[in-house]
């Protein structure tokens, strides 16, 4: 889970849940609208909504995407409606080009508000990312949860209130996602290397080791020229990076583990020749299955411009 810091996006606490007034649906002022004209709570009344605030490149919201996934696909045509507020991390994400690839990479089919002004964060006294608010038919805060996992409780929760509004609605079984998880529960997260950024703004002394011609700005760290390498000590079986291509548009870096080719671990985004290339602002999936104790992963990149934002982790 991705957790705003106080002093940063107009100091929302942790913690905070205000969600409009009196618990209610609070309007959804959005920059735009995906997927859908633009909805409002008055035009919702009678729908239970699910609001999920996300980031495109959050890990965390990327695991729970199959869950929401599956209730929209589920329960949409019986009264619900999912919206995806999304409210990004990064710079790069405010720009249409780069949230629209994400909306489509991820095949998100529900509205998507994009809430560049953070107003509907604000509205919703949210704190971070992934985040579900559900509401009645009434439009009334019924719960909210933050983070990963309890996707049994949210979807028995959205049952409970399809039937107390449509009543006589004949519900499907529980969704095979969530019936999977009640039984296997979430995988423990302990021991794991924490989220590590590598901006200025945020980046823990001695977190990372940057080796080569690396400019260092707020969100991020850029290569100027020549060969760049990152060098991380973690403890996971899985790393991802938030990274950025440089002017060309595309990049490659060459992945290493323990100061061996990736092999077998290699993510997703990391080729059979160890190389991770990519044409786009977003989330790269470097390491995955590795054995979980600790290891170092090196990146080599000869591409000037490219940008290096965020490490994530995973058991």
């Amino acid at each position: 889970m991705k957790t705003i810091l106080p002093l940063l996006f107009f100091g929302v606490l942790a913690g905070s849940c205000l969600v409009g007034a009196a618990g209610k649906l609070p309007a959804l002022t959005a920059e735009r609208w995906v997927n859908s004209a633009p909805l409002n709570a008055a035009g919702l009344r009678g729908k239970v909504v699910l609001v999920d605030v996300w980031e495109y490149t959050c890990i965390n919201w990327i695991r729970t995407l199959p869950y929401v996934q599956a209730w929209n696909r589920g329960y949409a045509s019986l009264g619900l409606v999912v919206v995806g507020v999304h409210s990004p991390e990064f710079e790069f994400g405010k720009r249409a080009e780069n949230i629209d690839r994400g909306i489509r990479d991820h095949g998100l089919t529900y509205p998507i508000a994009i809430d560049n002004e953070f107003a509907i964060w604000r509205a919703l006294g949210n704190d971070a990312w992934p985040a579900k608010y559900l509401f009645d038919g009434e439009g009334k805060l019924v719960n909210r949860w933050v983070g990963e996992g309890r996707y049994d409780e949210i979807e028995s929760e959205i049952r409970r209130l399809l039937a107390a509004t449509n009543l006589g609605v004949q519900l499907p079984a529980v969704s095979h996602e969530a019936t999977v998880f009640a039984r296997t529960d979430q995988p423990s997260y302990a021991g794991i290397t924490n989220e590590t950024y590598i901006g200025a703004d945020r980046r823990q002394p001695g977190s990372v080791t940057l080796e080569g011609d690396w400019r260092s700005e707020r969100q991020y760290v850029e290569l100027r020229k020549g060969t760049g390498k990152i060098v991380l000590p973690f403890t996971a079986g899985e790393v991802n990076l938030v990274m950025q291509a440089g002017a060309s548009g595309s990049a490659a870096v060459t992945v290493l583990l323990d100061g061996k080719p990736i092999g077998d671990a290699r993510g997703a985004d990391v080729g059979a020749d160890g190389v991770a290339r990519f044409d786009r602002s977003g989330m790269i999936r470097l390491v995955v299955g590795a054995a979980r104790r600790r290891h170092v992963l090196t990146l080599v990149t000869s591409d000037p411009g490219v940008r290096a934002f965020a490490f994530t982790f995973g058991p």
